[in-house]
């Protein structure tokens, strides 16, 4: 079987770029395959612990594949650098800079990203998707509503019913503004996301007729992707790795 740990091993170019929006430069991870060919472009949005080496990873892993793959830093405004672990510390600091953000500026830095990539002659102009991972989960669900993102993978995003970066209506609102085809990760242990949680998230995509597929598992605990926490669930890991590479081989 096909672990996260054991992805095609294309050679890759990773480097840390800066994205324009605006006045704000943003710090991004980008690694882009060797290829002769233009090929799809993948936007990696981390968990609230920043860039760290589990998002570099991942977004390395993607490279492996043979796409480009890009993971901006979320949190730029609020704390420009931030890196940490998965300490008790490092999530109230990281839950403590997620408070500070609004919707509207990472759906803005997220298109900067999107312009960022599509500038670039080894991307194939409008094949873009993003995958997110935690807080990173949420923002995806919100990233599929752009126009420049035509695939997401939202991981175990904890809050999407109640909640969205800087008040006004929850993430789920903006289900009918969805243009993606969505694929939605939850591991049923996960303390964060009730089960009747995901049956909204699932009822709602389903009501406005979103492109979607829901993946529920049982045993997994939030996190379950991440081989750094005590939460990962290979099993889980690598299901969830097969359907993501479905969903990026329709680009």
């Amino acid at each position: 079987m096909t672990t996260p740990m054991t992805a095609s091993r294309v050679p890759i170019r990773p480097d840390w770029v800066k994205v324009a929006n605006g006045d704000l430069q943003i710090d991004a991870y980008l690694v882009v395959p060797e290829s002769a060919e233009p090929v799809p472009a993948i936007i990696v949005i981390q968990e609230i612990f920043g860039v760290n080496a589990h998002i570099r990873d991942v977004t390395e892993r993607i490279a492996r594949l043979g796409y480009v793959a890009i993971a901006p830093a979320i949190y730029q405004r609020v704390a420009p650098g931030f890196e940490t672990g998965y300490t008790p510390a490092d999530v109230q600091l990281g839950r403590q800079y997620k408070e500070q953000t609004k919707t509207t500026e990472l759906l803005s830095d997220i298109r900067a990203t999107a312009a960022y990539l599509n500038a670039l002659p080894q991307v194939k102009t409008g094949a873009l998707g993003c995958i997110g991972f935690c807080f990173g989960g949420l923002v995806t669900y919100l990233a599929a509503t752009l126009p420049e993102i035509k695939v997401a993978a939202s991981f175990y995003g904890a809050g999407i019913p109640v909640w969205s970066p800087g008040g006004g209506p929850p993430a789920l609102a903006y289900t009918p503004e969805i243009k993606a085809t969505l694929y939605a990760f939850f591991g049923m242990d996960d303390a964060s996301i009730p089960p009747e949680h995901v049956d909204q998230i699932a009822a709602e995509l389903q009501r406005h007729q979103i492109r979607h597929r829901i993946f529920r598992y049982p045993g997994a605990d939030h996190g379950f992707f991440c081989d750094q926490r005590a939460s990962y669930n290979p099993e889980a890991a690598a299901d969830a790795w097969q359907q993501v590479q479905e969903l990026f081989r329709t680009l």
